[in-house]
C-alpha cells in the first residue's frame, strides 16, 4: 500500500537533484553521500507510484509526473526561503516588499509609485525585479512577488487567479533632446514626416497606440530604433538619437533626469499602470499605501 504522505526531505532531496541536473552535483551541494541521495529519491518515488525522472544516456531527464512534481516543489521551497527571510526580518521591525516590474514601465514612473513605501511608520525593504510581462506573471501566479507593476491588465479568461487593479492613466506627450525640440516642436505634429522616433516594440501595449496616433495624423515616422527595455529606450533618446513618447505625468521630471524637453502633446494616446495582485482585495500594507497615494493625489488620471 502506497504512502500518500510525502516526507518533505524527501522532497527536497529530488529538487535539489532536478536543479543540478545530477545525483553526483545534488550530492556535492547537499553534503551527502551519492548512495544517501539515491536511496532518498527511490524512496520518494515509491511513494507517490511513479518514477519522477529517467535515464537518457548518462543523463537524468525529468519524466513528466517528475516536471509537475518540481513545478510544485519550486513553490514550497521558495516559499521556505521566504518565510526564512521573512523571519529573519521581523526582528529588524522592517516589512518586506516584492516587486516585479515590467520592464516597459518608465524607470521614474516605478519609483513614483513606490516612493510611498518608503515613508511608511513601518520601514520596508523593497526587493525589485524586472522583466518581460509574462516572465512577471508567472512569478506572481507563483507567490514569487507580491504584486507586479505593469502597464498593461491581465487578458480576461486567464486561468490564472490573478486581478488587476488601475493604479492610473496618462496622456503622453512627445519629447527629445534640445536641437530635435527645436526642429520638431513648431508645426507639431504636421511637421513629423520623417523625423527620427525611438519606439517601444510591438509586443509593447502602448506600440498599437502609437502606430493609429501616426496613422491618424498621416505622420510617417523615421523609426531609427525599437527597444523592448524603457530604459535602453530613454539612455537613447538622452544621447539625442531621437524623439520618444512618454507619460505627460513625468513632465517635470523629462528635462532634469533625460535632458528632454516638450516636443508636443498626444492626448489621444493614453498609458495605463496597473498593479497586479493573486487577490482581488490588495492587503499587503506597502501596497495599500501605493493605492491610497495615487488616489490622494488625484493621479488616476492625467
Amino acid at each position: 500500500m502506497k504512502n500518500h504522505n510525502i516526507n518533505f526531505r524527501h522532497l527536497y532531496y529530488f529538487w535539489v537533484v532536478a536543479k543540478e541536473g545530477s545525483v553526483t552535483r545534488a550530492a556535492e551541494r547537499l553534503g551527502l553521500a551519492i548512495q544517501t541521495v539515491g536511496t532518498q529519491l527511490g524512496l520518494l518515488e515509491q511513494s507517490v507510484g511513479k518514477a519522477l525522472f529517467t535515464l537518457q544516456g548518462r543523463r537524468l531527464v525529468l519524466t513528466e509526473p517528475g516536471r509537475l512534481a518540481l513545478s510544485y516543489a519550486d513553490q514550497i521551497f521558495l516559499l521556505g526561503e521566504q518565510l526564512q527571510e521573512a523571519l529573519g526580518e521581523a526582528d529588524t521591525g522592517r516589512a518586506r516588499l516584492t516587486v516585479g516590474i515590467s520592464d516597459s514601465v518608465p524607470k521614474l514612473t516605478a519609483f513614483r509609485l513606490l516612493e510611498p513605501t518608503l515613508q511608511l511608520a513601518t520601514p520596508v525593504r523593497l526587493v525589485c525585479f524586472e522583466g518581460q510581462f509574462e516572465a512577471l506573471l508567472a512569478d506572481l501566479a507563483l507567490h514569487k512577488l507580491d504584486v507586479l507593476l505593469t502597464d498593461r491588465a491581465v487578458r480576461s479568461g486567464t486561468t490564472l487567479r490573478v486581478f488587476s487593479h488601475l493604479l492610473f492613466e496618462s496622456e503622453t506627450i512627445v519629447v527629445g533632446a534640445q536641437a530635435l525640440a527645436d526642429r520638431y516642436g513648431p508645426g507639431f505634429p504636421k511637421n513629423l514626416n520623417q523625423a527620427p522616433f525611438l519606439l517601444p516594440t510591438r509586443n509593447n501595449a502602448l506600440r498599437g497606440k502609437i502606430d493609429e496616433w501616426f496613422e491618424s495624423h498621416e505622420v510617417r515616422p523615421d523609426v531609427v530604433g525599437e527597444f523592448e527595455d524603457n530604459a535602453l529606450l530613454n539612455t537613447f533618446g538622452r544621447r539625442g538619437a531621437g524623439l520618444f513618447f512618454s507619460p505627460a505625468a513625468l513632465a517635470s521630471d523629462l528635462s532634469e533626469q533625460l535632458g528632454a524637453v516638450l516636443v508636443g502633446t498626444v492626448p489621444q494616446v493614453r498609458e495605463q499602470f496597473y498593479a497586479i495582485s493573486n487577490e482581488r482585495k490588495i492587503q499587503h500594507p506597502a501596497v495599500e499605501a501605493i493605492l491610497s497615494a495615487v488616489h490622494q493625489s488625484g493621479s488616476g488620471t492625467a
